[in-house]
C-alpha cells in the first residue's frame, strides 16, 4: 500500500505538471493545486516510511505551497463574488 501511495502520487504530480505544460491545466487552477497537495502527501508518506528525510521535507514544503495556493485561490474566489456585476 505504501508503495502504491508514493507511485501514485509521483504519477499525480507528473501528470498535473504535463497538462500545465501542454497548456491543458492552468497552473493556478484548483484541480492543479489539488493534484499537487494529493500526489506531494502520497511522496512523502511514502518517503517518510522508507526515511527519506530530504524526500519527506521537500514533498511537505509542496503541500505547504499548494495548500497556501489553495487558500489565496478560496478567498480570491469568495472576493470576486462579492464584487457586483
Amino acid at each position: 500500500m505504501i508503495a502504491f501511495l508514493g507511485w501514485a502520487g509521483a504519477a499525480l504530480v507528473l501528470v498535473a505538471y504535463a497538462l500545465v505544460s501542454t497548456k491543458r491545466l492552468a497552473g493556478d487552477s484548483a484541480v492543479f493545486q489539488i493534484m499537487n497537495i494529493v500526489g506531494a502527501f502520497g511522496l512523502a508518506w511514502n518517503s517518510a516510511v522508507s526515511h527519506a528525510w530530504p524526500s519527506v521535507a521537500i514533498n511537505v514544503a509542496w503541500v505547504a505551497i499548494g495548500a497556501l495556493a489553495m487558500f489565496r485561490l478560496a478567498r480570491r474566489t469568495r472576493t470576486d463574488s462579492r464584487l457586483p456585476g
